[in-house]
């Protein structure tokens, strides 16, 4: 013998409190949920039939009344009675204008409340009839009671609040959560607020989406619509971007944040058929779109059961991808002219669409075109550099770009600065893209951009620089002589990185055992870690070179030496702050001459 389930009302509540909504703050959403679908049946029956909702707040009592449908005493002991009903559910077939799906409104409001009356009489103009539930799972029905009057069609519910949960029908709490759940319900909804002695109706809901509302002019509209977001989500935004998707419905507006945030997916305001879903609702925007907060309203989107987030379907996918296309053609189009907004934009979200450019093919091509980079010539964008240059080359970190900069850019050769973070990442994903030539600066585009010397003086100069390269024997340094620009430049020190890496390997070799050094050892190229280039244009340097060899030369090399070191924006070690110390003292005492108490 079959046999129905028995259900344990308090505990499905519990469960729905616990699981399923995110608190009892959505058993209003529910109420009004109920109120607008019976409101819009009617409608399709009588065009002309009012269409409104009030709440009464006392207390420990609430009370909505709507002008819809009504419940005759059939469809009461069938759909109030019954978990899980919808009372639209032959209805939706075919239907797109009812909010509910999932039958079970009434039962979200056992979150707040010890009992429910409801007293509702029918459009189609049966006895009206009262339903009277209990949180403990009984319930009774009584057909055309004989003292609630002639009401009109329509529906009353009242909610008797459970002792505990009395402070969610106060009058400012129904208010606040009336308006944050049906602001923008196509009903008229009002809430009967007490004033001194008598009690006047505070209208909540909004004729228009304000995104639709007309205005004079497009200032006046855009000035409208940031006071609007200034109101939602606390902030005064840079900009307003409009979107809509014909395809799903779904019209609305996009706030571009002030200030940076972190790249992750940002979560918007989202409103399904004009009711609101939530406020931090996911997966409608890409994940790159994090430099704004959007607030949509879609007809043809769907609802999870909790109907606090979007059911990911065939048609959220389409809506997205709408929507990304549509936010990357604003980016793309507002980041390629030259205004004041794109310098704010650029200023406040560049780390952002650094790290966006990182990991999004299109977004890299955008960042390519329009974020400015650091070089020698200035503030470049890479298509820029490409453009001049023919190929991009970076120096992988800021201390190397200072290195270089002031000798590159006398020479006209352009290098990005990619030391900032996500730079070096976005570079590398662009050398490897069809039309890029990208590469990281390498000892030798620096050597060959400095110009050697003629064989004459290159001849006069060898016996010098061998001299320099003796000194200099201990610093891990190899000595090179160019002329090249600022003349008041005495040296550069360039750094090669294969080469500071067969130095790593050699350091470790020494603290291997003999089996692992043998390994390292195979991957040795014995070469010097940096390269120290004389500038033969610098009259210092010239007379240097062809000086005797004694102390001061030695002391002269090492300061030219050190100098070039802190140029390149390393610290010196003790044992070379002790080299430059001596080094400057013997040059001062060689100018100077002897102090007065130690002349002979």
């Amino acid at each position: 013998m079959s046999r129905a389930f028995a259900v344990d009302l308090r505990g499905m509540v519990d469960l729905l409190a616990r699981h399923l909504y995110s608190g009892p703050r959505v058993y209003l959403r529910e109420l009004l949920q109920n109120g607008v679908d019976a409101v819009h049946a009617r409608q399709t029956q009588d065009a002309q039939a009012p269409a409104s909702i009030r709440l009464i707040a006392r207390g420990d009592t609430l009370e909505v009344i709507d002008t819809g449908v009504g419940l005759s005493a059939a469809e009461a002991d069938e759909l109030l009675a019954t978990i899980g009903r919808s009372s639209k559910r032959d209805e939706l077939t075919g239907r797109t204008d009812y909010i509910g799906r999932f039958g079970i409104g009434m039962l979200a409001a056992f979150m707040v409340a010890e009992t429910i009356e409801v007293v509702s009489r029918s459009a189609s103009g049966s006895p009206p009839v009262r339903w009277r539930g209990r949180d403990d799972g009984t319930f009774e029905i009584e057909e055309d009671p004989a003292d609630i009057g002639d009401i009109p069609v329509g529906t009353r519910v009242r909610l008797h609040a459970r002792p505990e949960a009395a402070h969610w029908m106060s009058t400012d709490t129904v208010t606040a959560l009336a308006t944050e759940y049906g602001e923008l319900l196509p009903v008229d909804i009002s809430v009967e607020v007490p004033v001194g002695q008598t009690v006047l109706p505070r209208r909540i809901s909004r004729d228009h989406l304000p995104w639709q509302e007309e205005h004079p002019t497009p200032r006046a509209r855009e000035q409208a619509l940031v006071r609007y977001g200034e109101s939602l989500f606390g902030f005064t935004p840079l900009g307003v971007i409009d979107l809509n998707v014909p395809e799903v419905g779904l019209t609305g507006v996009a706030f571009v944040l002030p200030s940076a945030v972190a790249p992750t997916g940002a979560r918007h305001r989202v409103y399904v058929k004009r009711m609101l879903l939530g406020d931090r609702v996911d997966g409608l925007l890409p994940d790159w779109a994090f430099f704004v907060r959007a607030v949509v309203n879609a007809d043809g989107l769907n609802p999870t059961a909790s109907r606090e987030q979007l059911h990911t379907d065939e048609v959220l996918v389409t809506a997205q991808e709408h929507l990304a296309a549509g936010l990357r053609s604003w980016a793309t189009k507002a980041l390629s002219e030259d205004t004041a907004f794109r310098g704010r934009f650029l200023r406040t979200h560049h780390l952002s669409l650094r790290a966006l450019a990182a990991g999004d093919d299109e977004m890299l091509d955008l960042v390519a075109k329009t974020l400015p980079y650091q070089t020698t010539d200035g503030e470049l964008t890479l298509s820029e550099v490409g453009e001049r240059s023919g190929e991009i080359l970076y120096a992988p970190t800021t201390e190397a770009f200072r290195r270089v900069a002031d000798v590159a850019r006398a020479q006209g050769l352009v290098v990005v600065n990619a030391g900032y973070v996500y730079d070096a990442d976005v570079l590398a994903r662009l050398s490897g893209r069809s039309g890029w030539r990208v590469r990281q600066l390498r000892v030798e585009d620096l050597v060959r951009a400095l110009a050697p010397l003629d064989p004459s003086r290159e001849l006069a100069t060898l016996d010098g620089v061998a001299a320099a390269q003796a000194v200099l024997a201990d610093a891990d340094v190899d000595v090179l002589i160019r002329t090249f620009l600022p003349e008041d430049t005495a040296a550069v020190l360039l750094r090669d990185a294969e080469a500071e890496h067969q130095r790593d390997l050699a350091a470790e070799r020494e603290l291997a055992d003999a089996a692992w050094g043998d390994v390292l050892a195979a991957f040795a190229r014995p070469t010097a870690s940096r390269q120290l280039v004389l500038n033969d244009a610098n009259p210092l340097v010239r007379r240097l070179l062809g000086a005797d060899r004694g102390e001061v030369f030695r002391a002269g090399v090492r300061t030219i030496h050190l100098s070039a070191v802190m140029r390149s924006g390393e610290v010196l070690r003790a044992a070379e702050a002790t080299q430059l110390n001596d080094s400057l003292n013997v040059l001062l005492t060689a100018g100077l001459g002897a102090a007065p108490d130690e002349a002979p």
